[in-house]
């Protein structure tokens, strides 16, 4: 069963995210902000990561650079789902290093045809 880090701030939507995932098969762990990601990657290891952009403490972006930056977790594929939906946040996203760009709202099936993908590589 593959792992998937849910990554948001908004409780209905990381709650609609982790149920949409888990009924899909995944086996879901959340973080509520860049912080909390960040602390759970270092403890274990996610086959792909769902990352919100606008959050508190640390934003998307930033973990997002971290994330690739780090030998240990730069292979590990970044979905980012946002409401931004601006192609300018879209080429920044990619800039830093996502695999995918969903924005928000999403049909469920995009989002789970996007990390099936990624996880076949």
């Amino acid at each position: 069963m593959s792992k998937v880090l849910v990554v948001e701030d908004s409780p209905p939507q990381r709650e609609m995210i982790s149920e949409l995932l888990a009924k899909t098969g995944f086996e879901v762990t959340v973080a509520t902000d860049g912080v909390e990601a960040m602390e759970q990657l270092q403890q274990s290891t996610p086959d792909v990561v769902v990352l919100d952009i606008v959050m508190p403490r640390m934003n998307g972006y930033e973990v997002c650079r971290q994330i690739k930056a780090d030998p240990r977790t730069q292979s590990i594929p970044v979905v980012i789902c946002t409401s931004k939906s601006e192609e300018f946040d879209r080429y920044w996203g990619m800039k830093q290093g996502a695999d995918a760009y969903i924005t928000k709202p999403f049909d469920p099936k995009e989002l789970v045809g996007t990390i099936k993908q990624l996880l076949r590589g």
